[in-house]
């Protein structure tokens, strides 16, 4: 295996699809930095790990010795990104979008080095376009060439409503690719369309295309949706070291190898001994407490992750929470499930009734915390442990 074949096993580690191969080997045989770029929408003023497979994903490519393009959208973010929406989506002010911005500068150099990474805006160009310049880039594409997009074929076909400029999202992408000059440009496997936008227009302006690097959706805590603020099965990476310990060790087995493929900085070679070792026999609990710790390290310091560490023992395992507890998806409305509802529902409690008696008494838990509010509401895409008493537990999941 040649020096190449090794960089690029690095760079398709965890991936979906890189488009196209042989012209990315070209483009590193020039021994050039590449300029790497990923566009991030200020919709939400944090960051979570969600969005870190992308900046993970840069943060090898810098290892490598190559430079990121932090590209935050704030002028797309005005706009709304349709994609996988089935409904038009409401545009962000400028001023939200502004302060949300603040907040991502704050947040990507926790991953990202600083001098190898310019962040842009793309205000700063397309402020600048006026009407003609923005008919002359709508004029580069079809009609019919848009719809091709899945979210946008099933809302026609739907008769759900598209507006006009749902179809500027993606050539505003596509530009941004253009003028940056982007050689790779990364994102999730639900905007390849939007990815090769920008490869179209490079090649409208006469310009070198950008290869394309997907990258896999994550799944939030639930294992099923996306992870999302809006869902509630988010880890976000500005909280508390002990909120993001327990939310990863209420992960489900077979989602922590996901997560570790995806998240951690871990060799290949180690994660694959981790897994000889679990098939072996070896507790999978102790390979989320060594995940954990690592991305807690990353995102507060070493000390916060040992602290974690010493407080979710001191308040689980010292409380004797089982190895193994029966897990149960419980289906909720659109605000979430009431906890009254999730303990009847999970068999923990006869009725709502007891539930209410039995929060009452202070004999409620959820995820160590005694439960003292009766109208406590469980996110709808959480997963808490539940527990009843000394000996009643059960992993909830709200869907």
């Amino acid at each position: 295996m040649t020096e190449l074949d090794d960089v690029l096993r690095v760079i398709k580690r965890g991936s979906n699809e890189l488009l196209v191969e042989g012209e990315l080997k070209e483009k590193l045989a020039t021994g050039k930095p590449l300029r790497v770029k990923a566009g991030f929408d200020p919709t939400a003023p944090d960051l979570h790990l969600g969005h870190t497979v992308l900046l993970n994903k840069m943060r090898q490519l810098q290892d490598l010795g190559h430079h990121a393009l932090f590209l935050i959208g704030d002028f797309t973010g005005m706009i709304g990104d349709p994609t996988g929406k089935s409904a038009t989506r409401p545009p962000l002010t400028r001023e939200q979008v502004k302060e949300n911005a603040k907040s991502y500068t704050e947040q990507v150099f926790k991953i990202l080095k600083p001098e190898q990474t310019e962040v842009v805006f793309n205000s700063t160009w397309m402020d600048k376009m006026n009407a003609a310049d923005m008919i002359k880039l709508a004029a580069t594409h079809t009609v019919a060439r848009m719809l091709e997009r899945d979210d946008f074929e099933k809302r026609h076909k739907g008769n759900q409503p598209i507006a006009i400029h749902e179809f500027l999202y993606p050539l505003i992408q596509g530009y941004d690719s253009v003028v940056l000059k982007a050689d790779l440009e990364l994102g999730g496997t639900d905007q390849k369309f939007n990815l090769l936008m920008g490869r179209e227009l490079q090649r409208h302006y006469l310009q070198p295309h950008q290869c394309i690097l997907t990258m896999p959706l994550l799944e939030g805590l639930d294992g099923v949706n996306k992870m999302s603020k809006s869902l509630g099965n988010y880890v976000g990476i500005t909280e508390s070291p002990e909120q993001i310990f327990g939310k990863l060790m209420s992960v489900s087995d077979d989602l922590m190898w996901r997560y570790i493929e995806l998240l951690s900085f871990e060799s290949l070679e180690t994660i694959a001994q981790w897994k000889q070792e679990v098939t072996e026999g070896r507790n999978p609990r102790d390979i989320k407490v060594a995940f954990a710790q690592e991305i807690i390290a990353r995102f507060h310091s070493r000390a916060d992750a040992d602290r974690a560490l010493a407080d979710f023992e001191a308040r689980f395992r010292e409380g004797a929470l089982p190895d193994e507890m029966p897990e149960f998806t419980l289906a909720a409305e659109e605000e979430g499930l009431s906890i009254v509802q999730a303990l009847k529902q999970a068999g923990l409690t006869a009725s709502t009734s007891e539930a209410m008696r039995m929060i009452g008494q202070g004999g409620i838990k959820a995820d160590g915390e005694k439960v003292s509010d009766k109208a406590l509401v469980l996110a709808k895409g959480a997963t808490v442990v539940l527990q009843v008493g000394k000996r009643k537990f059960a992993r909830v999941t709200i869907a």
